[in-house]
């Protein structure tokens, strides 16, 4: 479970939330990620501290991502261990856009690629994760979410599936505020699938600078806690 966490947390980031929306950067734009995630288990914490995410507006409706991960991992009371996980590179396209009647839907396809050798944090194996993400909104209000497929490889590791679904609200041009509800099942052999809950938003001191945060709980399955904070600017 703590692998999969660590895992699944960059890599279905909408961040603050594991469920993405089908919106890329917008043209010759950035995006630019400093944070840090983390999971809480009773033996055990794991996460990043931090990780850099930077996104960028290739072509219209299509960006480019990186996502370049510190992990660590500690054991309360005993050893703390860290080191470099896999190389994170992605493509977001949105090929339906948004009308009055109609939601956006774009795709996301990501690749986990092992980049140094370090057993702690990688099983040498890349992964990679195909999804369909679907957003509508209402004024202030934005609903997205989506479904995806892990391919796993490795002789423990299984080929798993993601569904998310994420609702959030404009207060103010300062404030955005929501929650998301997703299901995981196993990616390893022994783990159960689960179901959880994040809720977060972003604090917007300028239209370029973001501070975004998420919390949340395990439902079925699993007794976990997971935290996200991080600063985004946007040019």
């Amino acid at each position: 479970m703590v692998l999969l966490m660590v895992y699944a947390y960059p890599v279905n980031a909408g961040p603050p939330f594991l469920t993405d929306d089908p919106e890329p950067v917008p043209y010759k734009h950035w995006e630019f990620y400093i944070a840090s995630i983390s999971t809480f288990q009773p033996h055990n914490w794991s996460g990043t501290a931090p990780h850099i995410e930077v996104n960028y507006g290739f072509v219209h409706r299509m960006q480019i991502h990186l996502l370049l991960p510190l992990n660590y991992s500690y054991v309360p009371h005993a050893t703390a261990y860290f080191g470099y996980g896999d190389t994170e590179v992605g493509v977001k396209y949105c090929f339906v856009r948004e009308t009055d009647h109609r939601p956006q839907i774009g795709t996301f396809p990501i690749f986990e690629i092992p980049t140094l050798k370090n057993d702690r944090f990688t099983d040498g194996k890349m992964k990679v994760f195909i999804p369909v993400w679907i957003q509508k909104s209402w004024n202030k209000l934005t609903s997205y979410g989506g479904v995806g497929y892990w391919f796993n490889p490795g002789p423990q590791n299984k080929n798993s599936f993601f569904a998310g679904w994420e609702l959030q609200y404009d207060f103010s041009p300062v404030v955005t505020l929501g929650g998301e509800l997703y299901y995981q099942t196993a990616q390893t052999i022994g783990d159960r699938s689960v179901t959880a809950f994040n809720v977060g938003g972003s604090v917007n001191p300028s239209e370029t600078t973001h501070v975004i945060f998420s919390v949340g709980h395990s439902l079925v399955h699993g007794n976990f806690f997971t935290s996200y904070l991080g600063l985004l600017w946007t040019f």
